[in-house]
């Protein structure tokens, strides 16, 4: 049964208060400081720059983050917004193939026709299912979208081209590893156990809308941004603080070694927390020294599972969920970069 049909009959979830999000958000700005002020007074040979400048710069890499995600965001929810009120019922589905692998399969390259980054693709993911789709299917598209967007295909080329396999070994496995991961979930026996409650009661609070395209256009509209925005604020600050408590020197010692070079990139990706329209020209200047296949695994797994990313997936799936997606994400990337070392 679609999330959206379940919602109509399921009883909304009792609204929680903001406290508890409150003192959280408060406990990780405390533990943030104190973490500056505990590797400033215990290994200051960790950083070469002053507590001030790291703090300056964690701020700095903070609003780089919200600034170049905003806009994706928000782009993101628009099409959410044009999928659920304006396109007509059954406009999309009858040009879903009805066999669910090659749904699947189909969904997968939706992306290729929508120019989000990853930020944006969680607005509009949230409109599919609100509109009917399965969770598997919605899983499907946010693995691969981010990897076959035309803009992340032409910046991958304009900063590889061909060589070393790195742009066809990014679109392929990205595009499996989306239907891999759409495939586990949908062995799933309970699809709407996978998400939140928060998002099923927005489900409700849609479904139950009234009114003319207008009024149900700014209802959902305000609805959307008050669910991520307060996701992205926070993965923002995570990307910004986590990028200055992690020392680059370490992982760049192990850029040379076939494994650890592929591991390394891979935590880089998460940190980092890059747009994936632009992630491509960040990993050239690590070509001259990690393998090719670690470029690909941080290209694989940065559009999917990096902070910023998950904070915005927490808003809809459980942490269960994106404990066992973030899994298989590095374990597939892990072991395609493994591939391509060994064939180039």
């Amino acid at each position: 049964m679609s999330v959206a049909t379940t919602s109509r009959t399921a009883a909304p979830p009792p609204t929680r208060s903001g406290a508890p999000r409150t003192l959280v958000a408060l406990g990780l700005g405390v533990v943030v400081v104190a973490a500056l002020f505990a590797i400033d007074a215990f290994a200051p040979s960790l950083f070469g720059a002053s507590l001030p400048t790291r703090a300056q710069d964690g701020l700095t890499l903070t609003l780089s983050v919200l600034i170049e995600s905003l806009p994706f965001v928000v782009l993101g929810v628009i099409l959410s917004i044009i999928v659920q009120v304006w396109v007509p019922p059954g406009a999309i589905e009858r040009w879903m193939p009805r066999t669910p692998w090659a749904r699947r399969a189909v969904l997968s390259l939706l992306g290729m026709f929508i120019p989000v980054c990853e930020c944006g693709n969680v607005p509009f993911a949230r409109g599919l299912m609100m509109r009917g789709f399965g969770v598997s299917d919605t899983l499907t598209f946010l693995v691969a979208a981010p990897i076959v967007n035309p803009i992340v295909i032409i910046s991958t080329h304009a900063a590889f081209g061909f060589s070393d396999g790195i742009l066809v070994a990014r679109l392929i496995g990205g595009y499996l590893v989306a239907n891999l991961i759409g495939w586990l979930y949908s062995r799933h026996p309970s699809p709407d156990a996978l998400l939140t409650e928060r998002f099923l009661a927005t489900c409700e609070i849609v479904v139950q809308e009234r009114g003319g395209r207008g009024r149900r256009t700014l209802a959902q509209f305000v609805v959307e941004l008050r669910s991520v925005m307060p996701a992205l604020i926070i993965g923002s600050v995570l990307a910004g603080a986590v990028q200055v408590l992690v020392p680059r020197s370490a992982l760049l010692a192990i850029g040379s070694d076939p494994a650890l070079s592929i591991a390394a990139m891979m935590i880089l990706a998460i940190v980092v927390s890059l747009c994936s329209n632009v992630d491509s020209f960040f990993a050239l200047s690590f070509a001259s020294t990690f393998t090719p296949g670690s470029i690909v695994a941080f290209l694989v797994v940065g559009p999917i599972v990096d902070i910023k990313m998950l904070a915005l997936l927490r808003t809809t799936f459980t942490a269960r969920v994106l404990v066992g997606l973030t899994v298989m994400v590095l374990l597939s990337a892990f072991a395609l970069g493994t591939v391509v070392n060994l064939l180039v």
